[in-house]
């Protein structure tokens, strides 16, 4: 029997930015902000996309909704593909593609009161009547944890976490398959950001909606996500089931990032790891040079091969040269932090 194809597979994504100079802006070279990408989501799963700033975790979600378009690459959803869609054809597929924004307030129109964010979309792709809409926007405010009144509220009468379920709220309007999460819960309390993942997390049990989860905190993953993919310099650099991850990361980016996270199985290390080496240029191709760069002391494992994405377990993937070096410093490094 086939293998069922996931709701969303990417596949080699690409983004690079011109870089122009001189008086005519003739590029001379290109940021690499999304170098490779591949990755897959099944339906009703939650990814989570981690790394520093500036890696390409959002221009790569940007990319996959076609909010910017992507320099080469492929993305597939629900067995269309999406690069190469008639705006037309686009349009009528952006009902089951939505997004959550990080800033809760910018992403809200200041001059429309919460009802009008959320009728609109519906009555603009004929999901509903105005009516209608405004029915089910009641609903759907309810469904998030706010009431039916707020619908005549403007979204500076809210706080920043009622903003961002207003931002959610709308987001279901058009009954997404997938929504992909861009940093929902960076700008919010702690206290709030743990009613907001609660929330996402009920959602998706309840309408089995996929999520890409877009985040710099790796608790915020642990506690949403099924899956986790490490992301460094536009590339994956690491991808596979949370638990495995988070107890055995083999990359020394993942592995750095972990143990600054207290509080995570398997990342609570007695020692902080301190990349030593110097982080390369992002114009500069994916080769083994940006890895030894940043990584002196793992060179062995991104020299005298090929890198790319190599399976350590199942579903658990890593890219470099040799895994049997990565494997081997990796163990080192436990016992060194045990």
């Amino acid at each position: 029997m086939a293998e069922a194809e996931p709701l969303l597979r990417v596949r080699d994504l690409r983004k690079l930015f011109p870089i122009r100079r001189g008086l005519l802006g003739r590029a001379v070279g290109h940021v690499r902000a999304v170098d490779g990408v591949d990755l897959d989501i099944a339906a009703g799963e939650a990814l989570g996309l981690v790394g520093e700033s500036g890696c390409g975790k959002t221009t790569a979600g940007r990319c996959i909704l076609r909010l910017i378009e992507p320099t080469a690459g492929s993305v597939r959803f629900a067995g269309q593909e999406l690069t190469t869609l008639a705006p037309a054809a686009l349009r009528r597929l952006r009902p089951q593609l939505q997004t959550v924004f990080q800033d809760p307030y910018g992403s809200l129109n200041p001059r429309l009161t919460v009802g009008q964010i959320l009728t609109e979309p519906m009555v603009v792709h004929g999901v509903a009547d105005a009516a209608a809409a405004r029915t089910r926007a009641s609903g759907l405010l309810e469904r998030v944890g706010l009431r039916g009144e707020h619908l005549d509220l403007y979204p500076h009468q809210f706080s920043g976490g009622q903003r961002q379920r207003v931002g959610i709220a709308r987001a279901l309007a058009l009954s997404p398959r997938l929504i992909v999460c861009d940093e929902p819960v960076s700008a919010l309390d702690v206290s709030v950001q743990a009613q907001v993942l609660n929330l996402l997390t009920d959602l998706q049990r309840d309408l089995g909606i996929a999520y890409l989860f877009i985040s710099h905190d790796l608790a915020v993953v642990a506690h949403l996500c099924a899956r986790v993919a490490v992301m460094y310099l536009g590339e994956i650099v690491e991808i596979g089931p949370v638990e495995r991850i988070y107890a055995h990361p083999l990359h020394p980016y993942t592995q750095a990032l972990l143990s600054a996270v207290p509080g995570i199985a398997g990342a609570g290390r007695a020692k902080r790891i301190i990349l030593e080496g110097d982080p390369p240029s992002p114009l500069r191709p994916s080769s083994a040079e940006r890895f030894v760069r940043r990584f002196p002391k793992h060179a062995a494992a991104f020299t005298g091969g090929a890198i790319a994405l190599r399976e350590a377990a199942p579903g658990h993937l890593v890219r470099c040269a040799r895994l049997d070096a990565l494997e081997e410093l990796a163990a080192r490094g436990e016992a060194a932090w045990a």
